[in-house]
């Protein structure tokens, strides 16, 4: 598929090893919430391409992804460093299994991200259609500092009613340290925010983050009676199976 020479327009950094940014929109570009897209830059005369989930909503006129940094990494090593009007590349074509079409309606939805795991589901309630669909969104973000909690003044601000967030810190002391995994599994997250346990005939599950957690909770949930949305149909849990590890974390 074709890529499309566009603009960075911003960079905001989170912490010392998270950032996001914006970038201009190819003409006629267009994509679910919940999807990504691969992104590249030019190195030594070859595109360095790596897939990034889009943390817009349809309606913004421009693209904004989220980003770790790693220091050896061939592509974020650069994007680190990349200035407001600086060139990226955008490819023509979108995919991704996080959203809604990729988990049946139902009663509560969970959404479980890891470090920059949490870009698609950004993306997903700065929609309409995700409340519309379930009476309670669950936000868990597990990271391992409070600065790479990015976004959640924006979260705070939308939580309430029908959305609620849970930013987990699990490397230095916070108002909640354990995974949002671990939590999800214990049945500590039902407890804190008084709802009943996850039952698979009633509620759904996305899951975004480091490959370790995605399959942990892949496993246990299949054990659990859980069904995995794939090619023979459409179940009650989903996982980003393209999340790459530059964009993972704890």
């Amino acid at each position: 598929m074709p890529y499309n020479q566009q603009s960075i327009t911003s960079i905001r950094r989170w912490s010392p090893k998270t950032f996001s940014f914006k970038a201009t929109r190819p003409e006629g570009f267009r994509f679910k919430n919940g999807q990504f897209v691969t992104l590249g830059l030019r190195c030594g005369g070859k595109l360095v391409p790596r897939a990034y989930s889009i943390v817009s909503d349809p309606g913004e006129p421009d693209l904004e992804f989220l980003s770790i940094h790693v220091p050896d990494g061939s592509l974020t090593s650069q994007l680190a460093q990349a200035s407001v009007g600086d060139t990226i590349w955008i490819n023509s074509k979108v995919t991704g299994s996080l959203t809604l079409e990729h988990v049946q309606p139902g009663r509560n939805l969970y959404l479980l991200a890891t470090g920059t795991g949490i870009a698609p589901f950004i993306s997903l309630i700065r929609g309409e259609a995700i409340f519309e669909r379930f009476e309670t969104v669950i936000l868990v973000h597990s990271v391992r500092t409070a600065p790479e909690l990015s976004y959640r003044e924006e979260i705070e601000a939308r939580a309430g009613g029908r959305l609620r967030y849970v930013p987990t810190v699990t490397r230095e002391p916070h108002d909640i340290t354990g995974r949002g995994a671990d939590l999800f599994r214990s049945g500590e997250l039902s407890r804190m925010l008084e709802l009943p346990d996850p039952d698979p005939e009633l509620d759904r599950v996305m899951l975004c983050g480091n490959p370790q957690m995605n399959k942990e909770m892949t496993a246990y949930l299949k054990e659990q009676g859980w069904t995995m949305t794939n090619y023979k149909g459409v179940g009650n849990f989903t996982v980003e199976q393209a999340f790459v590890t530059t964009q993972c974390d704890d």
